[in-house]
């Protein structure tokens, strides 16, 4: 059970939480295919630079062909993240990255497996309620055996994640309930009957003290 707070990066009941990505841990994010024209129309609106949408100048030059945004490739790598973990995990925001590098050339057709690796993990200060998880994402590209041949993208961030709901236990609740016998003057003695006649109770009144100022 979770409670209605409990959601996910994608707004769904979540599954996963502060507690549970631990130091050694590793997710693997499954497999994406490089689709061309996902590729060039990323580079055209956002990275517009000749090695990236000119196939012929890219041809001709060092790159032997266009080659993808790094942007292009690091946004592929969100797209695992969400799918396969902040879908599932009481994801908050993120405070930021510390490391970004493209390590190889990625091209249309590619096939990259994505993991995370936690590396580490604390409550956090800024954000009661939440812990900072380090975290290591990389792609690698594989050749036609599935195996991995090089590794193309590396990054090193930190996400907020939330801390396990702690849900009251019902036995417990219940056994915390007040009873008849809790309640004050529940078996004492009756009253003494004359206490209800003013003509009985007290001593003379007098006059109250007078105030020497404001109270503090």
């Amino acid at each position: 059970m979770t409670t209605p707070d409990a959601r996910s990066g994608t707004g769904r009941p979540a599954e996963l939480f502060f507690e549970d990505l631990v130091p050694g841990l590793t997710v693997d994010l499954g497999v994406v295919t490089v689709d061309a024209d996902e590729m060039v129309a990323f580079a055209r609106r956002f990275d517009p630079q000749w090695y990236h949408v000119d196939p012929d100048l890219a041809a001709a030059s060092s790159h032997g062909g266009l080659i993808a945004s790094g942007f292009y490739t690091v946004s592929l790598f969100m797209r695992a993240y969400v799918d396969h973990l902040l879908s599932r995990a009481a994801a908050d925001a993120s405070p930021g990255l510390e490391e970004l590098r493209w390590l190889a050339p990625v091209r249309a057709g590619d096939r990259l497996a994505v993991r995370v690796d936690v590396m580490g993990a604390r409550p956090s200060t800024a954000r009661p309620g939440l812990g900072t998880v380090s975290l290591t994402g990389t792609m690698l590209r594989l050749g036609p055996d599935d195996r991995p041949e090089q590794e193309v993208l590396r990054t090193r961030f930190r996400g907020w994640f939330a801390v396990r709901p702690v849900e009251a236990d019902p036995a417990e609740a219940t056994a915390a309930a007040p009873t008849d016998a809790d309640q004050p003057g529940a078996d004492q003695p009756d009253s003494d009957p004359t206490a209800a006649d003013p003509s009985t109770v007290g001593s003379p009144q007098t006059d109250p003290p007078k105030s020497s100022g404001p109270p503090d």
